[in-house]
């Protein structure tokens, strides 16, 4: 009998230890048994564990908006008064201009609010300070008129004072011209460009100078100047041209090889030059 109970204790005892490894057995793996499953490429336990969290963004993954870069302002309404108001010669309307002088004010309003960026093309800076150069040469005229000579204002210097407010600086048409344009640019063909509202200077063009149409603008009126008989008169021999070819001589350097890119008449090597005076009458 006693043997018999002992039988049946040990038996119990065994059938419960097997119950504990087998209960043991189904708890959650220790971490180096991750490791191991991992190694072997059973990552399906991780996997579940990453995706119950946002990932983390790094600073250089966020995405920042690119600042906006001004553009240059239109030369439209410029554009638009130039071909109601002045002819194919260069003659300028004065008084029509008069009555549109808010249209005028409003486009030079917007240059003042535009100023050049450095951004800009070449191109486009220099379409600008020509077009800027000649729209405030127009104001400064309106601003007097009627009046027969620009070098009737501001004592004969109106070049030399500083009126024209572009962005936070102020500016006189000589740093337009002197200090930004020939410095900057070194371009001798914006002297037929500018306008100085003058008869004998270069006549204004009857269109808005932009990007697209400089260098093609630059050409034509070079070469219409030079070629113009009441401006130059150019022989083979002998030729008696602008003021401008002698007040800006170091812009275009030996005067004759200059010449003779653009004049239909051959000048011959030592002909003999000589500059004709200016008429500093109102161009209308």
């Amino acid at each position: 009998m006693i043997r018999f109970l002992f039988f049946v204790l040990s038996l119990l005892a065994l059938v419960s230890c097997q119950l504990e490894n087998a209960w043991n057995t189904a708890e959650t793996p220790p971490p180096s048994r991750l490791v191991a499953l991992q190694e072997k490429g059973e990552e399906n336990f991780t996997t579940v564990q990453a995706s119950d969290e946002e990932p983390e963004q790094s600073p250089s993954s966020a995405i920042t908006p690119e600042p906006d870069i001004p553009a240059p302002p239109s030369h439209e309404a410029w554009d638009a008064l130039l071909r109601q108001y002045v002819s194919a010669t260069g003659k300028v309307n004065y008084k029509g201009l008069l009555a549109d002088k808010a249209k005028l004010q409003a486009y030079l309003d917007e240059l003042a609010a535009n100023p050049v960026r450095d951004s800009w093309s070449r191109d486009e800076k220099l379409a600008y300070w020509i077009n800027a150069y000649n729209a405030f040469t127009v104001k400064l005229i309106l601003g007097h008129y009627p009046i027969p000579s620009i070098m009737k204002i501001h004592d004969g210097k109106p070049w030399d004072v500083k009126w024209i407010q572009l962005g936070d600086k102020a500016y006189s048409l000589n740093n337009i011209e002197n200090d930004i344009i020939r410095p900057r640019f070194k371009e001798s063909r914006i002297h037929f460009a500018v306008n100085c509202a003058a008869r004998s200077c270069p006549p204004l063009l009857n269109r808005a100078w932009t990007a697209g149409n400089l260098n093609v603008l630059l050409e034509q009126q070079t070469q219409s100047f030079i070629n113009n008989p009441a401006f130059n008169q150019i022989g083979p021999k002998t030729v008696e041209i602008s003021k401008i070819f002698e007040w800006y001589a170091t812009d275009f350097g030996n005067i004759v090889e200059y010449l003779n890119k653009y004049a239909k008449t051959r000048i011959q090597k030592g002909a003999k030059v000589s500059y004709k005076e200016y008429d500093w009458g109102l161009n209308e």
